[in-house]
């Protein structure tokens, strides 16, 4: 039998929030629906929660990281779930053509994670929407799920990277669904 997911690291932009190029603008922010009950119902189970978002468009000086946390404060008051729902936030804001640090897939975030929780890799799970959060888990040994909220054809992107064996369900909700009931 495996581990039981212990913690699960989501992505925010497409996954928890609707997608938005370079959203800098609080007023922006959209929560996509299921989103709220499925994080509290992973939080009831007691998961912990961490966020890990790519946020390229502070390295292309396109905003700072003032309007990041401003985008983050404003989807935490609409999830409505409290100020310290996320454990830790890991904003990557390196651009594609720079050295990446936390720049999803770098495993780096999830290392960090695992070695400062003491989490087995297989108590790790990312969900996102994108290859790059499947291929982050890939890098660092943990378990995955992708969502396909139609940014992309995620299940063609995950074929074409060889991740293809990560499940992938249609929404946020599913995705926690089969977390809570497969994985715990």
């Amino acid at each position: 039998m495996s581990l039981p997911v212990r913690a699960l690291v989501l992505d925010r932009d497409g996954t928890l929030i609707e997608h938005v190029p370079y959203l800098a603008d609080p007023a922006g922010v959209r929560v996509l629906p299921g989103v709220p009950e499925a994080l509290a119902a992973a939080k009831a189970a007691g998961i912990a929660l961490f966020l890990h978002t790519n946020q390229s468009g502070v390295g292309r000086g396109m905003y700072d990281l003032a309007a990041v946390h401003a985008c983050n404060e404003r989807m935490l008051h609409l999830l409505g779930l409290g100020d310290d729902l996320f454990t830790r936030i890991c904003i990557a804001p390196e651009a594609p053509d720079k050295p990446a640090v936390y720049r999803k897939p770098s495993p780096r975030f999830a290392r960090e994670l695992m070695d400062a929780f003491g989490y087995q890799p297989a108590e790790l799970c990312y969900i996102g929407d994108r290859g790059a959060d499947l291929a982050t888990a890939q890098a660092a040994g943990t378990r995955a799920v992708g969502v396909a909220t139609g940014l992309d054809d995620l299940a063609a992107e995950a074929r074409e990277l060889g991740l293809d064996d990560y499940p992938l369900f249609p929404s946020f909700h599913a995705a926690i669904t089969h977390v809570l009931t497969e994985w715990r």
